[in-house]
């Protein structure tokens, strides 16, 4: 099943009896395991109709118990397991049988970031229930999203206002959604949200300076880009952070380099690059500063540094180094 078809059936109360949540990016996880708990369990009767177990810390058997037990004035009992994906080989065999014939007044949801479907009991839960899977979204659909979520909120955003909020910043979800609420509430009765809102909400926060550091990269401008690594690291971003939006900057470059190479005219570059033309300019004048060659070893830099950040190596040194390889010309 897949998450808007999930949305749908959940929406309209058709409910099945066993779903496996899982996927790489948690909020939207969360976010379906919050909007099926609101509609299968009445939250009056919570206290009776739900058990929250963890898949870590139990042992099978009372999660076996606990969904073989009826619900309590209400036609529906849930039951949650957190961190699904970490059930032991002994709670597995256990809840095997009951996958198999599961109760139909209980609704068990199994909630993980991933799951081996190698396993007979993953693979049975699969068969049997729901399985949905929430993939962290690629960059290309960061804009839509947006659009998708403004719109749940009441209001419209311009085209380029969603990019320029999805470029700043990046596919953290639950930052997004952040900002996005934050813009909601600074437009107030204003229907339609529109570049110069962004910038007025965004430029509040550290991704701001995210944004500033990585252009200045990508323009070669190594004083200001010095000096934007050291604000950045001074106030307490996260250098792992910072590097991934470093790497999203570069594999726009490198995309369009490519396409450059490819003597695409530029009427064609927005749609084949993906990017809103709102920041296609200055991304392909970027493009302009670097071969595909250089491109690769910037990348072949970024990985080192990944590994030597998360290795526990001196940050500041190693990134202040990269920053002068990349802004070599």
């Amino acid at each position: 099943m897949k998450p808007e078809e999930f949305n749908k059936a959940v929406e309209k109360g058709e409910l099945a009896p066993l779903y496996l949540l899982y996927g790489d990016e948690p909020y939207l996880v969360e976010r379906a395991v919050k909007k099926l708990l609101e509609r299968a369990v009445d939250p009056s009767f919570r206290d009776f109709n739900l058990n929250v177990f963890y898949g870590n810390e139990c042992k099978g058997d009372e999660v076996f118990s606990a969904a073989q037990t009826l619900p309590m004035f209400a036609e529906r009992r849930v039951v949650l397991v957190k961190k699904g994906g970490e059930l032991s080989a002994g709670a597995m065999e256990i809840l095997l049988s009951y996958v198999q014939d599961p109760c139909p007044g209980t609704c068990l949801i199994l909630q993980a970031e991933k799951v081996d479907g190698r396993k007979k009991f993953y693979a049975e839960l699969k068969k049997r229930g729901e399985a949905v899977e929430f993939k962290r979204p690629y960059e290309n659909q960061l804009g839509p999203y947006v659009r998708d979520e403004v719109r749940a909120a009441g209001k419209k955003i311009d085209s380029a206002a969603a990019e320029l909020l999805a470029y700043l910043v990046g596919n953290n979800l639950q930052e997004l959604v952040s900002q996005i609420e934050k813009l909601c509430i600074y437009c107030g009765k204003k229907e339609s949200i529109g570049v110069a809102d962004v910038k007025a909400i965004v430029s509040d926060t550290k991704v701001e300076s995210v944004f500033e550091f990585t252009d200045a990269l990508g323009a070669k401008e190594l004083p200001r880009a010095l000096r934007m690594l050291t604000s950045l690291l001074q106030d307490g971003e996260a250098p792992l952070r910072i590097l991934g939006a470093v790497a999203r900057h570069y594999r726009q470059l490198w995309q369009v380099r490519e396409l450059l190479d490819r003597r695409l005219p530029p009427a064609e570059l927005a749609k084949a690059s993906g990017i809103n033309p709102y920041f296609l300019k200055k991304v392909t004048d970027q493009a302009r500063n670097y071969t595909v060659g250089e491109l690769k070893q910037v990348f072949e830099r970024m990985l080192e540094l990944d590994l030597a950040f998360k290795s526990g190596a001196l940050e500041e040194p190693l990134f202040e180094r990269f920053v002068m390889e990349a802004c070599r010309k």
